[in-house]
C-alpha cells in the first residue's frame, strides 16, 4: 500500500462496483483484518471533507461551486465503507447522501434519504430530514421542503447543526415566497446558533443562482432593522432556549435587536469579506451594542480602503466627536462638505443615539454661527449653509434654529423660493413660530405675492404681536411702508366684505383685524389714517365706547379732520343721535363720496332710512333758503344713503343746475334714465325734458332738441306741459328753428325737416319754422321727405 491510500481506495471502489461478491472474497483474503484500512479510510474522509469546507469558505465568488471535485474521492471511500463495514452503514449512508447532494446528484441523494428515513433505525432523524428537505428544495418541491424544515424546528430535541440547516432552508423558502423580514430572522437565529455552519450552508447548499439574491436581501433587511430598531422575535420554543443559553437573557429588546444585526453582519462578512456595506452594517451594530472602540476600528478599515466614502466619513465624524476629538471631527466634516454629499447623514439618523446626534448637531450649528459672525461675503455664507444643512439633517429635519438661520442665509443669497421652503418646514412642525412666519412673509413681499404675505403677517401678529413688530421694524423703511399699505388694504377689504354680508359679524377669517389695526398704530401712530382704520374696526365690532374714546384721545375736540368728523357722526348715529350724525356726515359729502359710501355700510336699513329722511328735509330747507351749496351736500348724502334712489338723484340734479354744474346734473339724469325700466312712465318724460332744459342752459342746443323729441315721442301732451313751464313753447321752438337751419345749410334735409316738424308741434304759429319748412321742400325737390 505504501503512501498511495487515494489510489488504494479508488481501486477497491472499482472492484466492488464491478463484482461485489468476488471483491469481498479477495478483500477478506488480502486485507485481513480490515481495521487498519478502515481507520485510514476514515481519516482520509475527514481530511478530504475538511479540505472541501476550507475551499468553500475561501471561495472569492459567492456564486462559485469550486471545490466539488474534492468530494469525488470521498464518495468512493464512503461506498467502500458501506461494502466492508456493516456496523457503520447508517452513519456512512447519511454522509454519502450529503456528499451526493453537494456534488449535484440531487436525485441519488433524495433516494438514499428516503431509504434511510423508511428504515427501522432511529439514529440521526433530524439530519436525514434536513438532507431530504434540501433535496426537495433543489428539486423545486418547496411545499415538502418547508414541511421537513418545520418538523426539525419543532422537534422536541433539535440537533444544532440540523436546526441551522432547517432555519437556513426555511429562510430561503420565505425569501422566495416574498417574506424577506421573516427570512432574515431565520438567518439571524441560525447565525447565533452556528455562524460557520450558516455560512457553509449558504455557500454549499443554496443554489448558486439564488445566493446573490439572498445576500442582497439579508443586507437590505439588516440595514432596515438597524435603522428602525425592529424587534427580532425568536423562532420557536427550542430556539428561544438556545438563544437564552447564548447569554442574552437580561438584555433589552433594543440590545437584542442590535445583537441580531451584529450576527447577521458577521454572516454577511463571512460570505463576502470585501463588501463595504456589510462592514458598515457591522460597525453600526457594534455601536448600538455600546462597543464604540470596535466600531471605530472597523470604520477605520473601510476608511483606509476608500477615504472618500461619505457614509464612513459621517460615522467616523460622530464617533470622533463622541471621543472629544474636535480637530479630527472638523477635518472629517470638511471632507464631507468637499465631497458635497450631505445626504450621507440621512441613513444614520436612526442608528445613532439621540445624545450623540445632538452632539453633532450642536457642533455643526455652532460652526455655522461662528462663520456668519466672524466672516463676510457670499462664499462664507454658502459655507455656513453647508454646516447648517448638516445640523438640520442630523436633527432629523426638526432643528428650528438651524432651519431659520439657513432660510435667512438663502434670503441673503437671493434664493427666495428655497428660503420659503425652509420657513415652511419650520411652520409645518410649529405653526406658531413667529420669526419663521415673518421671514416667509418678507420673501412673499419680495416676490410681490400680496395675499400670501398678508396671511403670514396677520398670523404672526395674532400669535405674538410684539415679536412680529420687531421683525417688521428690522426691515428697510420702504419695505415697512409697503407692508403697512398692504395691511391697510387687507383691513379695508375685509371690513367691506363684512359690511356687504347679510349678517355683519366677524368670522374666524376676520379675527386678526383688531390686532392689525393696533399694529399699524404701533408702527406709525402719527399717521392719522391708521387711527381712522382702527376706529372703523372698533365700530364694525360694535365697540362704540372704545371707538369714541380712541377718537377723542387722538383727534382735536371737536375734530377738524373730515374723516374723523365722519367717524364721530357714525358713532353718534349708532348711539341714537341721528340729527347730529347727519349733520356731520354731510361734511364728508362732496369731499370724499367713496369714503362716505363705505361708512354708510356700517348702518342698517332702518338707520339708513333715518339718514335719508333727515338729509332730504335739510336739503329742501336749505334749497328754499337759496343755500344751494349746503343743500347739495345733504342731497348727496340722501342719494348715497338711499342707495342711488331716482327721487333723490333728480332733486340733486335740480340743485346742481341751480349751481350751474350742468355736466354733473346731466350725468345724474342720464343715470336715472338708464336705470328706468318703464318706458311709458311720466317720470321718464320729465327726465328727458329736464335733460333738454339743462343742455339749453349749457348751450348744447342740438342735444337738447334730441331729448325734447324723445319726450314728445313718449307723451306729447305731458311733454308740452313741461315745456310750457320751462323754457316756454315759443322760446324752445326758436331753438328748434336755429338747429334746423343749421342742418339745412349743411344740406342735411331729413334732419332739418324732423326738427322743423317737432318745432311746429311745440309752437305751431312760429312763422320762421313755417318758412324754413317751405324752403326745405323747395330745395329737396325730387326727394321724398317724410
Amino acid at each position: 500500500m505504501g503512501n498511495h491510500l487515494r489510489q488504494v481506495i479508488h481501486d477497491l471502489a472499482l472492484a466492488f462496483e464491478n463484482n461485489p461478491v468476488l471483491a469481498r472474497k479477495h478483500f477478506e483474503r488480502l486485507f485481513s483484518p480490515p481495521a487498519a484500512l478502515l481507520e485510514q479510510t476514515k481519516r482520509f474522509i475527514e481530511a478530504q471533507l475538511a479540505d472541501y469546507r476550507e475551499t468553500v469558505r475561501r471561495r472569492p465568488d459567492l456564486r462559485s461551486d469550486a471545490g466539488a471535485d474534492l468530494l469525488l474521492p470521498v464518495l468512493e471511500a464512503l461506498q467502500l465503507q458501506i461494502h466492508v463495514d456493516a456496523q457503520a452503514s447508517r452513519d456512512t449512508r447519511i454522509r454519502l447522501a450529503d456528499c451526493r447532494l453537494l456534488t449535484g446528484d440531487v436525485r441519488g441523494s433524495l433516494a438514499l434519504c428516503r431509504s434511510l428515513a423508511s428504515s427501522d433505525g432511529a439514529a440521526y432523524p433530524n439530519t436525514i430530514l434536513a438532507l431530504r428537505a434540501i433535496c426537495h428544495l433543489h428539486a423545486g418541491d418547496h411545499g415538502q421542503a418547508l414541511a421537513d424544515f418545520q418538523a426539525i424546528v419543532e422537534h422536541e430535541l433539535p440537533h444544532p447543526d440540523s436546526c441551522v440547516r432547517a432555519m437556513c432552508g426555511r429562510g430561503l423558502l420565505r425569501l422566495l415566497d416574498g417574506k424577506p423580514y421573516l427570512a432574515t430572522l431565520d438567518y439571524i437565529t441560525a447565525s447565533r446558533l452556528r455562524l460557520d455552519e450558516t455560512a457553509f450552508f449558504v455557500k454549499a447548499y443554496v443554489p448558486w443562482n439564488q445566493r446573490g439574491l439572498l445576500y442582497k436581501v439579508l443586507q437590505e433587511e439588516g440595514e432596515k432593522m438597524v435603522r428602525k430598531k425592529l424587534c427580532c422575535p425568536s423562532s420557536g420554543a427550542k430556539l428561544r432556549r438556545k438563544a437564552a443559553e447564548s447569554g442574552d437573557q437580561g438584555w433589552s429588546n433594543k440590545e437584542r435587536d442590535a445583537l441580531g444585526v451584529h450576527y447577521l453582519a458577521l454572516l454577511l462578512l463571512e460570505l463576502d469579506p470585501t463588501d463595504e456595506v456589510s462592514r458598515i452594517l457591522y460597525a453600526d451594530a457594534l455601536y448600538q451594542l455600546g462597543r464604540t472602540e470596535e466600531a471605530h476600528k472597523t470604520l477605520l478599515v473601510s476608511f483606509g480602503k476608500n477615504p472618500w466614502c461619505s457614509s464612513v466619513l459621517a460615522r467616523l465624524t460622530l464617533l470622533q466627536l463622541k471621543k472629544g476629538c474636535l480637530y479630527e471631527s472638523n477635518q472629517l466634516i470638511k471632507k464631507i462638505l468637499e465631497i458635497g454629499d450631505t445626504s450621507c447623514l440621512l441613513p444614520i439618523m436612526d442608528i445613532f443615539k439621540a445624545e450623540d446626534r445632538d452632539l453633532l448637531q450642536q457642533h455643526c450649528y455652532s460652526s455655522a454661527m461662528s462663520i456668519l459672525q466672524n466672516k463676510e461675503g457670499d462664499t462664507y455664507v454658502k459655507e455656513a449653509v453647508a454646516y447648517l444643512s448638516l445640523a438640520i439633517i442630523t436633527s432629523g429635519g426638526i432643528d428650528e434654529a438651524s432651519l431659520l438661520t439657513r432660510a435667512r442665509c438663502y434670503a441673503h443669497l437671493n434664493q427666495k423660493k428655497t428660503a420659503i421652503f425652509d420657513f415652511g418646514t419650520i411652520l409645518k412642525a410649529n405653526p406658531s413660530h413667529v420669526r419663521a412666519r415673518c421671514g416667509r412673509a418678507f420673501m412673499y413681499v419680495v416676490l410681490n405675492k400680496r395675499k400670501e404675505a398678508i396671511q403670514d403677517i396677520a398670523a404672526a401678529l395674532q400669535t405674538d404681536q410684539k415679536l412680529a413688530l420687531q421683525e417688521i421694524s428690522s426691515l428697510k423703511q420702504e419695505a415697512q411702508d409697503l407692508i403697512c399699505c398692504w395691511l391697510r388694504d387687507h383691513c379695508v377689504n375685509a371690513l367691506t366684505e363684512i359690511l356687504d354680508a347679510k349678517e355683519k359679524i366677524f368670522t374666524e377669517e376676520h379675527v386678526d383685524l383688531p390686532v392689525i389695526g393696533q399694529s399699524l398704530l404701533l408702527i406709525d401712530g402719527k399717521y392719522s389714517t391708521w387711527h381712522i382704520l382702527y376706529i372703523d374696526i372698533l365700530i364694525a365690532k360694535e365697540m362704540y365706547d372704545d371707538a369714541l374714546k380712541h377718537l377723542q384721545e387722538n383727534f382735536e375736540q371737536p375734530p377738524n379732520d373730515v374723516a374723523a368728523v365722519s367717524r364721530y357722526a357714525l358713532i353718534q348715529m349708532k348711539m341714537k343721535n341721528a340729527q347730529l350724525a347727519v349733520e356731520n356726515l354731510s361734511i364728508l359729502a362732496e369731499k370724499d363720496n367713496k369714503d362716505l359710501e363705505f361708512l354708510l355700510k356700517f348702518l342698517d336699513n332702518k338707520q339708513l332710512q333715518t339718514v335719508v329722511k333727515i338729509a332730504s328735509q335739510e336739503a329742501m330747507a336749505l334749497a328754499k333758503g337759496n343755500q344751494q351749496e349746503k343743500a347739495l351736500k345733504y342731497y348727496t348724502l340722501a342719494v348715497l344713503a338711499s342707495k342711488n334712489k331716482a327721487k333723490y338723484i333728480r332733486l340733486r340734479a335740480i340743485c346742481l343746475t341751480r349751481l350751474k354744474q350742468y355736466e354733473r346734473a346731466l350725468k345724474d339724469l342720464h343715470e336715472v334714465i338708464k336705470r328706468s325700466t318703464n318706458r311709458n312712465s311720466s317720470d321718464l318724460v320729465e327726465d328727458y325734458c329736464s335733460m333738454g332744459h339743462i343742455q339749453l342752459l349749457a348751450l348744447r342746443d342740438e342735444e337738447a332738441c334730441k331729448n325734447y323729441i324723445k319726450a314728445l315721442q313718449l307723451d306729447e301732451s305731458l311733454a308740452l306741459t313741461n315745456i310750457s313751464s320751462r323754457p316756454g313753447q315759443f322760446n324752445l321752438s326758436q331753438h328748434f328753428q336755429r338747429s334746423a337751419l343749421c342742418y339745412f345749410e349743411q344740406q342735411l334735409y331729413e334732419e332739418a325737416w324732423k326738427l322743423t316738424e317737432y318745432g311746429l308741434i311745440i309752437h305751431e304759429s312760429n312763422t320762421e319754422l313755417k318758412k324754413l319748412r317751405t324752403r326745405i321742400k323747395r330745395e329737396a325737390s325730387g326727394c321724398i321727405v317724410h
